[in-house]
């Protein structure tokens, strides 16, 4: 079973960046697609973005597209979510997920595995 540990949150004025980094303890890391999610008090889990387990296939939420980038290391069993030109409405509780899959999906139905999340404050 896979557990799954990020890091990297905090407080950040608006307009600035931050790196978010989820560490795997499962050593079959590189066969799972990993994704980042957050949601905000009194909201529904979003998706932000997903990566297969080789890396080649990458996808984006619509409203992060252009502003978040994620990433994986396979050697390290991380991956992560950089984050620019952040924003108030960009703050949330962010969440590593990862499914038994080569390819990430953009449901969190369709996750296996979640982090215990990070607290990512945007101030203006």
């Amino acid at each position: 079973q896979a557990q799954l540990v990020e890091s990297g949150g905090g407080l950040v004025q608006a307009g600035g960046s931050l790196r978010l980094a989820c560490a795997a303890s499962e050593r079959s890391f590189t066969f799972y697609a990993m994704a980042w999610f957050r949601q905000a008090p009194g909201q529904e889990r979003e998706f932000l973005a997903g990566i297969s387990s080789n890396g080649g296939t990458i996808m984006y939420a619509n409203a992060v597209a252009g502003q978040f980038a994620i990433s994986r290391d396979n050697a390290k069993k991380s991956v992560y979510l950089q984050m620019n030109g952040l924003k108030s409405e960009d703050t949330a509780v962010y969440y590593c997920a990862a499914r038994s899959s080569f390819a990430p999906g953009r449901e969190s139905s369709e996750y296996d595995y979640w982090g215990q999340g990070t607290q990512v404050t945007v101030s203006l």
